[in-house]
């Protein structure tokens, strides 16, 4: 079966940096848009950042400048450089495969970012 493995997370001080992979096993990423996604306590999942197959990226009003997504197709693995971290960036963060002709979506377990001092 598709697993999608987190990992990188843990505790930093605001303003410091995480750097957060996401390993693919039995995904063929490169037909796949991938996207990293987190979610607040109490808040709804919201949209990171995503690649797509070509390599363009889209990034959330509150990341641009600060996060930086990238693939490895050879490697299937994504990742996400998170830089200048804020308290309002805590949260546990997704791993997301996603192909809508294939009708195709996948999530990884999670992995918990905590940004406080």
């Amino acid at each position: 079966q598709v697993q999608l493995v987190e990992s990188g997370g843990g505790l930093v001080q605001p303003g410091g940096s995480l750097r957060l992979s996401c390993a693919g096993s039995r995904i063929p990423f490169n037909i796949y848009v991938m996207g990293w996604y987190r979610q607040a306590p109490g808040k709804q999942r919201e949209l990171v950042a995503e690649i797509t197959r070509g390599g363009s990226t889209n990034y959330a009003d509150s990341v641009k400048g600060r996060f930086t997504i990238s693939r490895d197709n050879a490697r299937n693995t994504v990742s996400l450089q998170m830089n200048s971290l804020k308290p309002d960036d805590t949260g546990v963060y997704y791993c997301n495969a996603n192909n809508l002709a294939f009708g195709r979506n996948y999530w990884g377990q999670g992995t918990q970012v905590t940004v406080s001092s």
